[in-house]
């Protein structure tokens, strides 16, 4: 819906051959540039589990460290934690009861970004024989610590975008009421006989 206008519009404004060939490029980068950006829902999906990721991984450890199988921890948390993260241990809880191997059920989650730490931290442990709880409060206090920073990124981003528009209102005022005014004073003192 974008490249279109804009394969006009350079056809329009620069005008034959080369407005054609720049009309296509331009509109191919626009479509290009569209299909690479994520949709609105996924990208909430993914901040979703990010945020609920550190709780998950604390609930799940303390289930293990009250007696609790891997698969019985997951299916717990599953319940307790809702929304995608929730979908997903569900699948994954599930997938080990029907008698799927551990291991690949969390390397298969760990194909998703946002999952990738819980995932692999668990595929590891069980691969190797270590304590899982252990390595969940590690992945729970990593992921604490990744909010924490994405966070404090995203206030500043908040700071420099917050100029933008104050230096596009600012800027012409200043150039029209200050520069302008004595610029002309000074031409018409020079120019003057």
């Amino acid at each position: 819906m974008v490249a279109g206008p804009v394969l006009v519009l350079v056809v329009l404004v620069v005008g034959g051959v080369a407005g054609v060939v720049m009309g296509v490029v331009l509109a191919g980068l626009v479509v290009a540039y569209f299909r690479r950006k994520e949709p609105p829902e996924d990208r909430r999906r993914k901040e979703l589990v990010r945020a609920d990721l550190p709780f998950a991984a604390d609930l799940v450890a303390e289930c293990l460290r009250a007696g609790q199988p891997l698969v019985g921890a997951v299916e717990i948390v599953a319940r307790v934690v809702d929304g995608p993260l929730g979908e997903r241990l569900r699948w994954a809880g599930g997938q080990m009861r029907l008698g799927a191997d551990p291991v690949e059920v969390w390397r298969g989650l760990a194909a998703e970004e946002s999952l990738a730490l819980l995932a692999r931290a668990i595929a590891r442990a069980v691969e190797s024989g270590a304590p899982v709880a252990d390595v969940l409060t590690r992945v729970a206090e990593d992921a604490r610590q990744a909010g924490r920073a994405a966070s404090s990124a995203a206030a500043r981003r908040v700071g420099v975008q917050a100029v933008a528009p104050l230096g596009l209102c600012f800027l012409p005022a200043f150039c029209f009421l200050g520069i302008i005014p004595v610029v002309a004073g000074l031409a018409a003192q020079v120019l003057a006989p």
